[in-house]
């Protein structure tokens, strides 16, 4: 009989360090090079500000899932505030190409690679999360009646305190900053 060693048979554990350890930290790599990109064409010239807070925008609508996510148990409201917010990036990710083009700024092929992993991560974050907590896409799809499924509830196991504390860091550095910088030339090239 084939011996499995224990780690390789704990699918959860396995996905749960992907979502954590890979897929998030992941994220600010593309959004540091969407910013270069913006910065690199003149967006405070260009589409400045309204731009800009496009980009905010966006960034709230990934941000308020992660957080979420992070901070509450899984249960069908946290995947109905997921999908919501999903769905809000979507159409919010067209309104700022569309912003970008219109007004002059070139959306090069380089940016454009860019937006694409951008638009897919919360797709590929979710399907983990919902490989994660199958019972609660289970209990949404048949079960969304009780009660107890629509409240917030924060978690029984919190992330680790120095994870937390690693991904605000890297929120700040990567996102706060730069789109905070943007938005300030932007607004500095408006006057």
């Amino acid at each position: 009989m084939l011996r499995v060693p224990k780690r390789a048979v704990d699918v959860e554990t396995a996905t749960l360090r992907y979502l954590l350890y890979g897929l998030l930290p992941a994220w600010f790599i593309p959004a540091l090079l969407d910013w270069y990109q913006h910065r690199r064409t003149d967006i405070e010239h260009t589409a400045g500000t309204r731009e800009s807070l496009i980009h905010a925008l966006m960034m709230s609508e990934v941000g308020l899932p992660v957080l979420v996510a992070i901070a509450f148990e899984i249960n069908p409201l946290v995947l109905v505030l997921i999908a919501v917010a999903i769905a809000a990036h979507e159409a919010t990710a067209l309104w700022d190409v569309s912003t970008a083009v219109e007004s002059g700024r070139e959306v090069r092929p380089w940016e454009q690679h860019i937006h694409s992993f951008l638009e897919a991560m919360p797709f590929m974050t979710t399907s983990a999360l919902l490989c994660l907590h199958w019972e609660q896409v289970q209990a949404l799809l048949h079960d969304a009646r009780q009660p107890q499924a629509w409240r917030l509830r924060l978690k029984q196991h919190r992330l680790p305190t120095s994870y937390l504390a690693s991904i605000g860091v890297a929120i700040g550095g990567a996102i706060v900053l730069p789109y905070g910088n943007e938005l300030m030339r932007c607004l500095k090239a408006a006057r």
